[in-house]
């Protein structure tokens, strides 16, 4: 019987949260149409949850920005290595990169030159910064499985097979998030002024974002008394936001949930978050949101030297319009931060049912059976 008619040998990285969570989606389709598939690699608990063997952690690569990438690139480079050595003695039948393309494209590169057939699941953002990585992309990959419905064809152009799959979260989130379950799980009156801060899952951006998070808090409490804040955060980080916040001043009327960020989102009014995948969560939630980032000078300096687009949030970049606002580096003071967000808690009722009816018809585009397609693809490449 042909190899991709039996259960297949799959290698897998996912190198952060938004990754396992991808990743968790895409193995609920590989195990659907092969209930016996084989997984291993780099991966966190929702892969895991799958029969995902789990050879590193993701937070093992859960860095962001250049600095902050030196620091630890001796680290990562003898996972790399070592993972790539790994996998030319086994063999799997294909290796899937999902997202960290610094970390997942020069590997793909050396197994594609050995005979590994190999997938990228979700196109780097060449649209947005870092078109160079178009060459690098041609060299390291078989096929792009897609996320935004305009990049097959830009890939396409540079002679890069690509499928657009949807986005996989747009059919996890409900149409119409139910805001008052959601409340409920974490013991909030449905007449509470809540806000979600999402300051990021990486210990990076907990560096740089939490302070300024929870500052912003501070002053948007001494406006609004009664404000409800959540605070979502990965199991490794708790302990830290926690020291964070009550250096805030910040004590009652503050929840920090082991993870449960999608709780968080269906639950808030407004939300203040870390530029990143979680805007497009926000945006699935529809929700009004401030988005915010801060990093290492250097880093900054570098990347927006290529930048491409004048948005760098998901939901603005994919709108094309600033449909919600940025504060970005200098401009993420904590009075600018709280001073945004209380704009949505104060904005009229039409102005939130606009953004709430752009983010509709935004989830409505990106809504696919992203499992089954994304894992059609995956048994034509294997049949190739």
């Amino acid at each position: 019987m042909p190899a991709h008619d039996t259960a297949p040998h799959i290698a897998m990285v996912a190198g952060e949260t938004s990754g396992d969570l991808l990743a968790g989606l895409l193995l609920d389709g590989l195990r659907k149409r092969w209930p016996q598939v084989q997984a291993g690699g780099i991966g966190g608990p929702n892969m895991a949850e799958r029969g995902f063997e789990a050879w590193w952690p993701s937070e093992a690569l859960a860095v962001r920005g250049y600095v902050e990438v030196l620091r630890h690139y001796r680290g990562i480079l003898r996972i790399r290595n070592q993972l790539k050595a790994r996998l030319l003695l086994e063999r799997p039948q294909m290796f899937i990169g999902i997202d960290a393309p610094d970390f997942n494209l020069d590997l793909e590169a050396a197994l594609k030159a050995q005979g590994i057939k190999t997938v990228h699941f979700i196109c780097p953002s060449i649209w947005a910064w870092r078109a160079d990585r178009v060459q690098k992309l041609q060299r390291s990959v078989d096929h792009v499985l897609c996320i935004f419905p305009f990049e097959p064809a830009l890939l396409e152009s540079h002679g890069i097979a690509a499928t657009y799959v949807g986005h996989p979260l747009a059919s996890v989130i409900p149409l119409q998030p139910d805001r008052q379950a959601a409340r409920l799980k974490l013991g909030l009156s449905p007449d509470d002024k809540v806000v979600a801060l999402l300051p990021g899952s990486r210990q990076s951006e907990v560096q740089y974002l939490a302070s300024r998070f929870f500052e912003a808090a501070a002053l948007i409490r001494k406006a609004q008394p009664a404000i409800k804040f959540i605070v979502p955060a990965v199991p490794a980080l708790k302990a830290r936001l926690e020291q964070m916040a009550l250096a805030s001043g910040l004590g009652d009327g503050l929840q920090i949930l082991p993870s449960q960020s999608h709780t968080a989102l269906a639950a808030c009014d407004v939300t203040l978050i870390a530029s990143g995948t979680a805007t497009l969560e926000a945006a699935l939630y529809k929700r009004p949101m401030v988005i915010a980032y801060n990093m290492n000078w250097m880093s900054w300096h570098i990347m927006r030297r290529k930048q491409l687009q004048p948005w760098v949030g998901l939901p603005n970049i994919l709108c094309r319009d600033f449909v919600v606002p940025e504060l970005l580096q200098d401009a993420a003071t904590p009075r600018a931060l709280a001073d945004a967000v209380l704009q949505w808690l104060q904005a009229a009722p039409e102005k939130i049912a606009a953004v709430q009816q752009r983010f509709t018809t935004l989830h409505t585009e990106l809504r696919r059976d992203t499992a089954t397609l994304a894992t059609d693809a995956i048994q034509k490449i294997l049949q190739a």
